[in-house]
């Protein structure tokens, strides 16, 4: 391989490596929003979900790990360093099964985490009070902004302990439907009404929920698909320089 091939490949493996890091810090950030966030319907999963905390503390690994391993690839690219590059091709290597492995997890498993989502909710549903700002103020916010009521409908929250034990008619204020007469709308916890008729949601969340679950996990289908061909080019690239690097200059590592 000539000087000039050379030069092109180690600035190209720079360019991908760049790319890399940024992709690794939206994988993490991903993990991290999944793990962290308390203002979506994320936050309804996190206290029961083992299954969603596995899957966030894999994105987050793989995400830290891309960034670190974009990092080493700039370095070694643009020093030549071939025991660098040999470390970088491995570290791929195991990135790239790793983001394989949570892919099929969660693709045999999908049918247990909807499983898994139905009854957190449902029991959330049946415990409810009001009073639970991490999960309950959440779960308000989904009906409220998805105009919905309840898991499957609203005789889901014929369940709840305080509903079913209450001597007037009541319903949780976040189903309340504006359009509809009734009391005054509140954002939390259970509303009283005068008759049996109540101003609620006729539809359920499932389908809304499971809609935005689709169309957050396609963003990051793609984000993850992006990273796994910057991987692949990596690779090549890496062991392409790694190759045409005669002997290990150890001169051309940076001093800090």
């Amino acid at each position: 391989m000539g000087k000039g091939c050379i030069t092109a490949t180690k600035y190209f493996l720079f360019l991908f490596n760049l790319l890399f890091f940024i992709f690794g810090a939206l994988i993490m950030g991903f993990g991290l929003w999944v793990l962290l966030d308390n203002q979506s319907f994320i936050a309804v999963l996190q206290e029961s979900s083992t299954t969603l905390k596995v899957v966030s503390y894999i994105f987050i690994s793989v995400g830290s790990l891309s960034m670190a391993m974009g990092f080493l690839g700039c370095i070694g690219a643009i020093y030549e360093i071939r025991c660098l590059l040999g470390l970088y091709f491995t570290c791929l290597l195991l990135i790239l099964i790793a983001q394989v492995t949570a892919g099929v997890l969660i693709y045999f498993q999908r049918d247990r985490l909807k499983h898994e989502m139905s009854n957190i909710i449902k029991g959330m549903l049946v415990n409810y009070t009001g009073q639970n700002r991490t999960t309950e103020h959440t779960w308000d916010y989904v009906q409220r902004t998805m105009k919905c009521c309840g898991w499957t409908g609203p005789g889901n929250w014929s369940e709840n302990v305080w509903i079913r034990n209450s001597s007037v008619s009541m319903y949780p204020c976040s189903c309340r439907n504006e359009t509809l007469p009734g009391t005054d709308v509140k954002e939390t916890g259970l509303c009283e009404h005068l008759s049996n008729d109540l101003p609620v949601y006729e539809k359920g969340c499932m389908h809304s929920v499971e809609g935005w679950l689709l169309e957050n996990c396609g963003v990051i289908l793609g984000i993850c698909v992006g990273v796994a061909v910057i991987e692949l080019l990596g690779m090549i690239l890496s062991m392409c320089l790694c190759k045409s690097v005669v002997q290990e200059d150890y001169t051309k590592v940076p001093k800090y």
